[in-house]
């Protein structure tokens, strides 16, 4: 008895000793991310201050002089940035106005010092704070991620182990070529011809087009609402799913395939147990162990990720196209705050798969473990 709380205690300890490890090294990881997409962000083209000198060359002298009058500069000497020519006062006042007046060294250790603060800073074109505007965006793509993936597991795993169970017949063969051929065909591809068939045109009229809701939602009764939700969501999230499904049902066929030849499974089935039982009350135990550790760091990528053309396909204002457009627009505080959101939050989420391996399989020594 002693000797088992001993042992109890010194996993624990060990447990919490791993965790520190990692959660410190996450801090150079996080820090290597975040230097290396700062530098080329900053090396990029096309910035703030050289889109805002553009506008004003657009405009016209006249809009020159509108915007001298205003910042209360005067109009002595001009300055071309990219192509544009822009006088000097007026390109500073532009510089100061976006944070490009401090020199890239102190920048880069204020974005570090906002960072360790959780603030993400403001949007430089939509004038919103970064952390409102994730906020703002991540309804649309945690509608697409959650479904998606609690759908993907509760398909592909008791798929998974049907294929092994029937390997090599059949039903293995012909469901391993439709999860190959689903695989292969881009997502994009898939929703296009969705939308064609059955979002009205020559076809079926069975599902709206755009959007998470329709324009007469907020006329709805609560359960009208669910339905009007769902509704929208079937053919984006099934888009998603058909290309999901393979990677994981065939992980778990080959997880199951080994543990049904282990000597642990002879033996039960030399003592008359059922096929039944060993696959559920000892095979399904060790096979699902990398299944479980992977789902943290799948639910979290499908959470944050974004799927940039399913959300242009069907309309849908979420985390991948607010990416899109920050690049696009050089929105850098959107693109460096949603990277170091979404970089921690996957750190995190292989830390938890960790975790999770270790809940199922106490084995585990982390002690052992080379962090």
């Amino acid at each position: 008895m002693i000797k088992g709380n001993l042992w109890n205690m010194s996993y624990i300890l060990s447990m919490y000793i791993y965790l520190l490890k990692r959660c410190l090294l996450m801090i150079p990881t996080l820090l290597g991310i975040l230097t290396i997409n700062f530098a080329i962000v900053q090396c990029v083209p096309g910035g703030p201050v050289e889109q805002m000198a553009a506008k004003l060359y657009q405009v016209g002298d006249q809009s020159i002089l509108g915007a001298q009058n205003d910042l209360g500069v005067s109009s002595q000497g001009r300055t071309s940035l990219s192509g544009t020519a822009i006088p000097d006062e007026v390109l500073k006042e532009i510089k100061k106005m976006y944070g490009f007046d401090q020199p890239i060294t102190v920048r880069y250790f204020d974005l570090l010092s906002r960072y360790a603060q959780f603030d993400l800073g403001d949007s430089l074109f939509r004038h919103i704070k970064v952390i409102d505007l994730i906020g703002e965006k991540l309804p649309v793509s945690a509608s697409l991620g959650i479904w998606t993936t609690v759908l993907m597991y509760l398909i592909a795993i008791p798929l998974g182990i049907r294929k092994a169970t029937r390997h090599g017949k059949r039903f293995d063969v012909w469901t391993s070529t439709v999860l190959i051929v689903c695989n292969a065909v881009p997502t994009f591809l898939i929703a296009m011809l969705l939308m064609i068939v059955f979002c009205g045109g020559d076809f079926l009229a069975w599902f709206p087009m755009r959007g998470l809701t329709s324009d007469y939602y907020s006329q709805l009764n609560w359960m009208e609402k669910i339905g009007d939700y769902l509704w929208h969501l079937v053919l984006p999230v099934f888009s998603l799913l058909l290309g999901s499904c393979a990677s994981i049902a065939f992980l778990t066929k080959n997880a199951f395939l080994e543990e049904i030849h282990q000597q642990y499974v002879i033996t039960a089935r030399s003592k008359g147990i059922t096929e039944r039982a060993i696959l559920y009350g000892h095979v399904f135990r060790n096979a699902m162990l990398i299944i479980i550790a992977m789902f943290p760091g799948a639910f979290i990528f499908m959470f944050f990720s974004g799927a940039l053309l399913i959300e242009i396909i069907f309309s849908l204002d979420g985390i991948g196209l607010m990416g899109y457009q920050a690049i696009i627009q050089r929105d850098y505080p959107v693109v460096l705050g949603s990277l170091y959101l979404f970089t921690l939050l996957g750190l995190f989420a292989r830390l938890l798969g960790d975790l999770a391996y270790a809940m199922v399989d106490r084995r585990i020594d982390f002690t052992r473990v080379d962090s």
